[in-house]
């Protein structure tokens, strides 16, 4: 099904703006997962996750507004978390997600699966995924 597929990416017309399609209506398309740096959560922040949630992970991305639920702002976590940063419960979500309702949406991927197609299934690469992405996550939190 969306193996290998990244469910939420957000189509860019030069002319049109973005996430505009014709009539003005904003789209979601799927699209391959590509590959990029497990050392980099960074790196995995702006390739799968800045489409919706923004490069400063307010929840802004150009796909948001297409979106059905809109996507949470992650610099919140901490404060919404008697100013703990919820780290297992951002990898719990990351690699298994979170059920219906609980996230916002069933629009945001679970990228355990996706992670291990990259990874040909190496368990060790995807917690390295995984776990460098919660540590980026951890660096938008609002202070």
């Amino acid at each position: 099904m969306w193996k290998n597929m990244l469910v939420l990416f957000c189509t860019l017309m030069a002319s049109s703006g973005p996430c505009l399609a014709q009539g003005n209506k904003p789209v979601v398309e799927r699209a391959p997962i590509k590959q990029t740096s497990a050392a980099s959560g960074k790196e995995m922040f702006t390739q799968y996750c800045a489409a919706c949630h923004g490069a400063d992970g307010k929840g802004n991305g150009p796909a948001a507004s297409a979106m059905k639920v809109p996507p949470p702002d992650l610099t919140q976590l901490s404060k919404k978390n008697d100013g703990k940063y919820p780290a297992n419960h951002v990898a719990g979500v990351l690699k298994f997600g979170s059920g219906p309702g609980a996230h916002g949406s069933a629009e945001m991927p679970v990228w355990g699966p996706l992670f291990q197609s990259l990874d040909k299934f190496h368990d060790s690469a995807v917690q390295q995924r995984i776990s460098n992405l919660v540590t980026y996550i951890e660096t938008l939190q609002a202070k």
